[in-house]
């Protein structure tokens, strides 16, 4: 594998991300500037208010980038940014940057795919991606995958409408909790009783891998309409948020038990921002534990948006020999499998 010193840039939504990464895995910086305290006012990410500020931070945040790593733009390899999908202003910000410096420095231009990214961070550091069953969830994307090897993926089920990660915001938007609400739906609901309130879990049938989370924020809105005391009390938002969480989560969990039966392989790899959800990961590791199944997670700093991962998966398509024209466009919709 390549010894290849490389810059990764992600801004696929409101995160400007930069890492230096030496292969196989060796993280040499990882930095991230955030703007969800920008975005909160609004109760969700705006386009505009993104790339105005990816704009803001991205050369500072990869001079901080390569300071931290010790070496100077001159020592890389390649530069690698992420493609899609995402906000196509967002995209354009980081994708233009890595360009604009694979140019002038004469290196080695790749796009990547965001989700391959999460797909490969529980790995991160091997040199090989050993066949496996990945769930992907995030706030744009719920997806259940089957992982050959890098870049060799099948879709085996996916999200028809809203992701869990959105599902989780806009509940938390309902129940006036602030942005990022899925964040604060977990913590609170570790106070709360996930029996209280039963909330539906669509496309129960075991052959069906795909997701549904649109119908639990309707259900949810009408049970408040009945119930507009219910949030005002401390036990009483914890009970709705812990039954909110349970919905979302046991029906991840289940479709994953089937997913893993139907691939005849033995081995799960959890990813994407709500893999840092504790009932999410428990569950998780409980359900592993009981089939005798090997599961592999993320580190938490891992499970977000951020550019290391995005590191890892071009180390090994750099490995394969491809490269990217600096022509190539953004691809907002690019998906995988």
């Amino acid at each position: 594998m390549s010894a290849t010193t490389i810059l990764a840039i992600e801004s696929s939504c409101d995160e400007t991300a930069a890492a230096v990464l030496r292969p196989p895995g060796t993280i040499l910086s990882s930095l991230i500037a955030s703007q969800a305290e920008l975005h909160s006012r609004f109760g969700g990410v705006v386009p505009e208010v993104a790339s105005r500020n990816h704009l803001l931070a991205i050369d500072p945040l990869v001079r901080r980038a390569l300071e931290e790593a010790g070496i100077s733009a001159n020592d890389l390899g390649a530069v690698v940014a992420t493609s899609g999908p995402g906000l196509a202003p967002a995209l354009l910000v980081g994708a233009s940057y890595a360009k604009g410096l694979s140019l002038a420095l004469g290196i080695p231009y790749l796009a990547l795919n965001h989700l391959e990214g999460h797909l490969l961070s529980p790995f991160l550091g091997s040199e090989e991606i050993p066949p496996h069953v990945a769930l992907l969830v995030s706030g744009g994307h719920t997806q259940l995958t089957m992982v050959r090897g890098a870049g060799d993926y099948t879709v085996m089920g996916r999200t028809l409408d809203d992701a869990a990660g959105e599902a989780f915001d806009k509940v938390a938007k309902l129940l006036g909790l602030s942005y990022p609400g899925g964040i604060e739906i977990d913590r609170l609901a570790e106070q709360g009783d996930p029996r209280a309130h039963e909330f539906p879990q669509a496309l129960p049938e075991r052959e069906n891998l795909d997701f549904s989370f649109s119908g639990l924020k309707t259900s949810v809105r009408y049970f408040l309409e009945k119930n507009p005391a219910m949030p005002k009390t401390t036990q009483g938002m914890a009970d709705i948020c812990a039954s909110v969480r349970q919905a979302i989560v046991g029906v991840l969990l289940r479709k994953t038990e089937h997913a893993v039966v139907a691939s005849g392989l033995r081995r799960i790899a959890l990813s994407g921002g709500v893999a840092a959800n504790r009932a999410l990961r428990e569950g998780m590791m409980n359900l592993c534990q009981s089939k005798g199944w090997e599961l592999h997670l993320p580190s938490p700093e891992l499970s977000t948006d951020n550019a290391a991962m995005m590191a890892f998966a071009a180390v090994h398509h750099l490995a394969m020999g491809e490269r990217s024209p600096v022509i190539r466009e953004i691809s907002p919709q690019w998906q995988v499998g």
